[in-house]
């Protein structure tokens, strides 16, 4: 559950989102410059960031995490729940990842939830937290989906009607 108190982020009925943070974090501030409207709460687990439009979740996994083992710190197990709980979910792992120790966490992460629902994506700040996280969300949400699927049939309608091999089969038929 979370220290601080949970934020619900909404833009014009585009994005929404729950957070829990404190207020002061540089997450809350980017969101709120952005327009967003934030709604702090204390129901959801620390760190987390729900998009309930889009279906989507994002752990944020800070560099305090990252210090020590994984498996004493007790990431793991938050890990996963975080993935039990949620069906479409992303780890933000905020750190450099310049040094072998970082490079060595990331790899321990992807070989321990390989295969689950469980999608990782390291960040280098809190601008490129919120980039990743808006583009992810405003994609999977329904009318956006539905757009982009759209937009994908159209464009494979039009490469199979215009590609010159389908020309050579249509006249073998």
């Amino acid at each position: 559950m979370c220290a601080g108190i949970t934020t619900v982020v909404e833009r014009q009925s585009d994005v929404m989102l729950c957070i829990c943070l404190t207020q002061n974090h540089d997450t809350s501030r980017i969101l709120s410059g952005q327009q967003h409207r934030v709604r702090f709460s204390d129901t959801v687990q620390s760190g987390a960031f729900i998009f309930p439009l889009s279906g989507t979740a994002f752990l944020l996994v800070d560099r305090q995490d990252l210090l020590g083992h994984l498996e004493e710190s007790g990431l793991i197990e938050r890990i996963e729940t975080f993935v039990q709980i949620h069906r479409n979910s992303f780890l933000l792992l905020f750190a450099p990842f310049n040094g072998k120790k970082e490079m060595e966490i990331l790899s321990m992460v992807q070989h321990r939830f390989f295969g689950s629902n469980l999608r990782i994506l390291p960040v280098r700040n809190d601008a490129e937290l919120v980039k990743g996280m808006l583009i992810i969300a405003k994609a999977t949400s329904k009318p956006h989906a539905d757009l982009i699927r759209d937009r994908m049939f159209l464009a494979r309608a039009h490469v199979v009607e215009r590609s010159p091999v389908w020309d050579m089969l249509r006249g073998l038929l």
